[in-house]
């Protein structure tokens, strides 16, 4: 099995990792605008391995780079992937992406005729979330006769947490302010509706030491589910979870104006707030070394033959301190490389598919677990 990741940042390079460590593996080609310096958790000796410098933008770079392998993965800015994917299915390779935004997924799915046509597949949305919770929420949907609630919460949190924020940068800053600001789809009354990022907030508990943590909304997280189940499911919503009163100080922020892209006039010069924002308190949220957790709940409530019966699935994963990797790098990365190992195994069928609609859910657990990744049913 031969692949190309485009990004060596931290999920693309978690993916790599992940993939050399995989049977099968042949190759893996690891490309960004500058791959002069990789993670020290790569094995550069390993001939497999293989930096490229590659310009995303430049088509016919990008299509000689795709007729090399067997799939592409994606751990690039969203706005790349509808692109990206459209010349996958061109090249004749398998695709998939981390995903985001549902616009850019809706956009893919026009490609499903086509990738079928050439026996390829391509899978949008297939990180943690969007990505491992929907699969979760999916295996729990199937083990019930009739689903009355869905219910996704999913943190990526510092394991030390220090105020004011009690957070830290685990991926993208510009993607937490996105989530932060965009309106949220959601399952109420079996329609479909949008609600404010940060509202409706709600206690979830978990073991201790970690303890209550704070659920609100924030978009992206259901990706197309929510199209997907309207008019089926009366309840479905995804939630983000941060340490008690991190929700309350980000949407004050937020409403006095700190995160919009207009920008103001101060003292004779133009500045976006959003940029200032970033600037000024982006680097004291990213820890050097920071130990970092991932928790993840997915409740499913229904029917299975007449009784009431409540799937719940819960995980908990922490920073690797051995390899430095972090946690949101291993349940992000590692999710891409396994999403990357089943379409070239044929595991997944030909045609644009997101994850909840196309894995089979009991394998996808079990590869988690094989890598120390462990979903507790209860």
């Amino acid at each position: 099995m031969r692949f190309l990741i485009l990004g060596r940042g931290a999920q693309g390079s978690a993916c790599a990792f992940d993939l050399l460590r995989s049977p099968g593996v042949t190759q893996v080609r690891l490309a960004d605008l500058d791959v002069s310096s990789l993670p020290s958790f790569l094995p550069t000796a390993d001939s497999r391995l293989v930096p490229v410098a590659l310009d995303v933008r430049s088509r016919d770079a990008v299509l000689a780079e795709m007729a090399q392998v067997d799939a592409v993965l994606s751990a690039i800015p969203y706005y790349f992937n509808g692109t990206l994917a459209a010349l996958a299915v061109e090249a004749g390779v398998h695709f998939a992406d981390l995903g985001g935004n549902t616009e850019i997924v809706f956009q893919q799915k026009a490609l499903d005729a086509a990738a079928k046509a050439k026996g390829v597949t391509i899978v949008p949305d297939t990180g943690l979330a969007p990505g491992m919770i929907n699969v979760l929420a999916e295996h729990g949907i199937r083990s019930l006769d009739t689903v009355e609630s869905v219910k996704l919460f999913v943190g990526g949190l510092p394991q030390h947490p220090e105020p004011p924020l009690n957070y830290q940068i685990v991926y993208s800053i510009e993607g937490v302010l996105d989530y932060y600001s965009t309106l949220s789809w959601v399952v109420r009354d079996s329609r479909r509706v949008q609600v404010t990022a940060l509202s409706e907030l709600e206690p979830v508990e978990f073991v201790s030491p970690i303890g209550t943590l704070e659920a609100f909304h924030t978009a992206g997280g259901l990706s197309t589910m929510a199209w997907r189940y309207e008019g089926k499911i009366p309840t479905m919503e995804y939630k983000t979870l941060r340490y008690p009163g991190h929700a309350q100080l980000m949407a004050a922020m937020r409403d006095l104006g700190l995160y919009d892209s207009t920008p103001i006039d101060v003292k004779g010069v133009q500045v976006v707030p959003r940029d200032l924002f970033i600037a000024q308190v982006g680097p004291k949220l990213r820890k050097a070394g920071g130990a970092d957790l991932v928790a993840l709940r997915v409740v499913v409530s229904g029917t299975r033959d007449g009784v009431s019966t409540r799937r719940q699935y819960d995980l908990l994963d922490y920073y690797d301190a051995e390899h430095h990797i972090t946690a949101m790098m291993r349940v992000t990365g590692y999710t891409l490389s396994i999403t990357g190992q089943l379409m070239v195994s044929r595991a997944l069928e030909p045609g644009v598919h997101t994850p909840d609609e196309c894995f089979p859910g009991d394998r996808y657990i079990a590869e988690l677990a094989s890598r120390g990744i462990n979903v507790r049913i209860s």
